[in-house]
């Protein structure tokens, strides 16, 4: 494996295995930054949202960055609670993006409207299927999704979710729901892979980046993509988001990755 390394997607798109997350970075010029280090580092992709204020920011990276647009895997989210509804919420995301195309796009989280929940979702789902016939998202999925929402979807869907980005470390590792996923050909994509900074200095996380010369988050990053998932770590640093690519020179042996899915 090496940074360039992708994942085939179940319509066909390849999406890189490691990406840079923007959440928590102001609009301007910490996100500016965060993406351009990103895109000299070799990374790929970067993951955005509305919620997150910065996509303007990330799409000016990306123009300004001397990288091929086909090059890069853009993704942004549709937060529910925007009662605009889905067309107006991606048009805007579109345009402040500015870059001809969304490669992923993503209901943010399931909607939990007592009463109204399952419609909502399904209304939403039908709206993203729309967006996704209409070729300015090349690959649609959710966010922050269990199985009873996913099987919602898969139940009545003419496009099938690619992608369920969720909470996905070490400290945070639903092994049922990566298998489910895995075997309904929908991909896991990892956010805070490094517990937010929570649990770096765990003993065993500590001996094992010992025991390879490598830091913490290295380790936690490398067992992610040892489940086989999409990786999105968030800094604004540029020595970390050089560091957090550095991963593909070592692998964690079986009893490695057996202590660390066990963690506690």
């Amino acid at each position: 494996m090496n940074i360039e390394r992708t994942v085939t997607l179940n319509n066909g798109i390849s999406m890189p295995t490691l990406g840079l997350g923007v959440w928590q970075m102001r609009e301007g010029q910490e996100t500016e930054n965060a993406v351009r280090w990103a895109l000299e580092a070799g990374y790929r992709l970067i993951d955005t949202a509305k919620l997150y204020g910065n996509e303007r920011s990330v799409g000016k990276a990306i123009r300004e960055s001397g990288v091929p647009r086909e090059e890069v895997f853009v993704t942004t989210k549709f937060w529910p609670a925007d009662l605009t509804g889905v067309e107006a919420a991606f048009e805007r995301s579109f345009r402040k993006l500015d870059l001809g195309y969304i490669d992923l796009y993503l209901i943010h989280f399931p909607n939990f409207v007592p009463g109204l929940g399952k419609t909502i979702r399904r209304r939403t789902w039908s709206a993203f299927e729309k967006l996704y016939v209409s070729k300015r998202v090349r690959s649609i999925g959710t966010s922050n999704y269990g199985f009873n929402q996913i099987n919602e979807i898969l139940a009545d869907c003419s496009v099938r979710p690619a992608v369920n980005q969720v909470q996905f470390n070490p400290l945070s590792f639903d092994r049922e729901l990566l298998g489910f996923c895995a075997s309904e050909n929908i991909i896991v994509e990892a956010y805070s892979p490094l517990t937010r900074g929570k649990h770096l200095n765990h003993p065993s996380i500590l001996h094992i980046a010992h025991n390879h010369d490598k830091s913490p988050a290295q380790v936690m990053i490398r067992w992610a993509l040892q489940h086989r998932t999409v990786v999105i770590p968030k800094s604004s640093h540029r020595e970390r988001i050089a560091e957090n690519s550095e991963v593909f020179d070592f692998e964690l042996n079986s009893e490695e990755m057996k202590t660390i899915n066990s963690l506690k």
